[in-house]
């Protein structure tokens, strides 16, 4: 099994599910490995302990702030700040990345991202993903096929999808720290998600990348420190001796997609300097975790409708502008935030509009200085590449462009009031049929739902929820002078439940999840206090 890095690595006191719907005992088999299970009980057990404790100081901070505390920049890292230190050169198929997509791991949609033209795709186990168990690891069955190249999907009409001879470099998102994989327990708890992902994928693929002349390359979502941060290089490094491959063999861009993160953008990428592949500046996640970091203190960090927080305003404006020039100061990549649009086959004048939008938001991370950028469709590729190309031209990236002139005070990241918008009888309802909607569809196992023309993950319904917890505990008033009471949100909630039954039909409704989709966001959208994931409540009605 290698050089002996990982503590316990072995099978023993590991139960694992074996009945996964949908995929047969073979196929299973094929992906949990005795020697796959050993490996990944490995990670957790040297692991484990230290994520725990992470988790603890996430609620411990939370707590300070509850007390009055503030978010700054450490004054203990204020050397990591100021060094003049690199991370690793861009690897393989990381150099040019000015378009990525996104999208979760079934077959039909790593065919059609990697075939897409992006220059990368980001096969998601989290956000756009529901941990189903057969999800999970049939998302694993399909990962190997896609590199091994002989993934195909064949419709229920007969199409036919197969992987074109050029595709995408391939990068995984594991889940978050927090959450857990309850269908493998080592030693008597669930195994941690993220390590069961992100293991599992390292174990089974890392040596065909780096056959195929590229590498075992992640995004990592939900940090909230530096030390998180350093677990994960930690693992990357005792995952690699394991391995036998050499240190630097993976990568991984950081989403920096937590409000605390923000002010450790340069320590993050510190320390992960020799598996860094940059950072990633989002939006809806970021204004979450804004709600959720002053949860106790609402009025002070109020947000209008959603929709109309861009990334023009002065918070979000300082905070793509620091991680910009952060990431080029320690020459890492610098990638933009999601183009969420799904082009209509049926309405031109929709996608004129949208279109328009997305060049213009494509235009301001290009000229800001970004080297890529998310899309969530494969007719959004076309428009991001012309966008960064045009600024690009022959380079790969934007890395030599330093942006010295950017200096980004903790005032400045912090400063949500300066944010223009109303909250609206509208924001409102959005809200709450968002969120539930897309609710309904997860609790079905879909994590990627197309929504008024747009694709939403995970991050839409805990905007939609935390947004509406933080307008009732702050006293908010609609622009028509209504309190936003829990009343009035289920009032609401009453009211788009039966539009959505009128609209597709009493039987339709009955066989779906609405009921739990309802009382999931009841309990974190009207809770006593603020549900840290919504995913987690609603982990528990999956399966």
């Amino acid at each position: 099994m290698g050089m002996g890095a990982l503590d316990g690595v072995s099978t023993q006191g590991v139960t694992v599910v074996r009945d996964v719907p949908g995929l047969s005992p073979a196929q299973v088999d094929e992906v949990l490995t005795d020697d796959a299970v050993a490996f990944v009980a490995g990670l957790h057990r040297t692991f484990a302990a230290r994520r725990d404790e992470l988790l603890a100081a996430r609620a411990t901070r939370r707590a300070a702030i509850a007390a009055g505390a503030s978010l700054d920049f450490l004054a203990e890292t204020a050397d990591v700040r100021a060094g003049d230190w690199q991370v690793a050169p861009p690897a393989p198929g990381l150099v040019d990345r000015r378009a990525e997509i996104t999208g979760p791991t079934d077959a039909k949609m790593l065919i059609n991202a990697l075939n897409s033209g992006a220059k990368v795709f980001m096969a998601d186990l989290e956000d756009a993903n529901v941990p189903t168990w057969a999800n999970m690891v049939g998302g694993q069955l399909n990962l190997t096929a896609a590199i091994a190249g002989t993934l195909t999907h064949v419709t229920p009409d007969g199409r036919r999808y197969a992987l074109n001879e050029t595709t995408a470099t391939l990068v995984v998102r594991p889940r978050g720290w927090h959450l857990p994989e309850r269908h493998v327990v080592v030693d008597g708890e669930p195994i941690v998600a993220a390590l069961f992902d992100a293991g599992l994928h390292l174990f089974r693929n890392a040596r065909a990348l780096l056959a195929a002349g590229v590498g075992p390359y992640f995004y990592l979502p939900k940090m909230e420190s530096h030390l998180e941060a350093r677990l994960w290089n930690d693992v990357f490094t005792a995952a690699q001796a394991e391995l036998g491959l050499p240190v630097g063999t993976v990568r991984a861009t950081v989403l920096i997609e937590t409000l605390p993160a923000a002010f450790e953008m340069a320590e993050i990428l510190y320390e992960l300097r020799e598996h860094s592949a940059g950072l990633n500046a989002g939006r809806w996640d970021y204004m979450f975790s804004t709600i959720k970091t002053f949860a106790s203190r609402p009025a002070e960090f109020l947000l209008p409708d959603r929709n109309s927080v861009t990334m023009t305003v002065p918070f979000l404006r300082a905070y793509t502008e620091l991680l910009v020039s952060t990431c080029h100061r320690h020459g890492a990549h610098a990638i933009g935030g999601m183009a969420a649009f799904i082009p209509s086959r049926r309405d031109p004048e929709v996608n004129a509009v949208a279109l328009a939008k997305v060049r213009a938001d494509k235009e301001r991370e290009s000229g800001d200085g970004f080297d890529g950028s998310w899309v969530a469709h494969p007719d959004l590729v076309p428009v991001c590449t012309e966008v960064f190309s045009a600024v690009l031209g022959d380079a790969p990236n934007q890395l030599t462009r330093q942006r010295p002139e950017v200096a980004v005070s903790a005032a400045e990241l912090l400063d949500v009031r300066a944010t223009p918008g109303s909250i609206t009888a509208a924001g409102l309802r959005g809200n709450v049929s968002v969120g539930v909607r897309y609710l309904e569809s997860w609790l079905r196992g879909t994590g990627a739902v197309g929504i008024d023309n747009l694709m939403e993950d995970a991050a839409t319904a805990e905007i939609s929820r935390s947004q509406i917890f933080q307008w009732i505990a702050a006293g908010a008033t609609l622009e028509d002078g209504r309190p936003v009471t829990a009343e009035l949100v289920r009032a609401t909630l009453a009211e788009v439940l039966d539009e959505i039954r009128d609209t597709v039909g009493a039987d339709a409704f009955g066989g779906g999840r609405w009921k739990d989709a309802a009382a999931v966001f009841e309990e974190t959208a009207l809770g006593d206090t603020f549900a840290e994931f919504l995913t987690l409540p609603a982990y528990e009605r999956i399966d």
